[in-house]
């Protein structure tokens, strides 16, 4: 019988507490967004202009979610939902100048923030490490693809 493993426990542990980090430093900063809209806005800084469904992907949120973020982001006037001019049943969301002028900043904090997460890493231990991350989250990825298939 194999023992209790602790690898999903402490990537639990590691989410919420680097969201409270993550979120401190962008407080220090004057950045007034939460860690998930900030995820939000990374994908969009990538490419801009995608419908929502592209964006749940892209970001794993489920859509009622991603929905709810993307409101408060509305509201606070870093996107908007603009209509498709190929497809007029298609909502795109865009980016406004606002959330354009804080890329900058964010991606400092999230350098500051990988720094902070990989200290006494060598490069090859992150590479690895990563690797593994990756392979973990493809195994969960699907799993979901799967359950939404039945």
């Amino acid at each position: 019988m194999m023992s209790q493993r602790e690898g999903g426990f402490l990537i639990t542990q590691i989410h919420h507490l680097g969201r409270r980090v993550f979120a401190e430093l962008l407080k220090k900063r004057d950045i007034e967004i939460s860690p998930g809209q900030g995820r939000i806005l990374f994908s969009l800084w990538k490419k801009d202009e995608v419908p929502i469904n592209v964006l749940a992907k892209r970001t794993l949120l489920r859509k009622s979610t991603l929905s709810e973020l993307l409101d408060n982001l509305e509201a606070a006037g870093h996107i908007k939902r603009v209509q498709s001019e190929e497809d007029k049943r298609k909502t795109l969301i865009r980016l406004t100048e606002t959330s354009r002028s804080l890329e900058r900043m964010y991606i400092e904090v999230s350098v500051e923030m990988t720094n902070l997460f990989y200290k006494g890493f060598t490069p090859e231990e992150i590479d690895l490490f990563e690797k593994y991350l990756r392979r973990v989250l493809d195994n969960l990825v699907d799993v979901e693809s799967s359950e939404v298939g039945e």
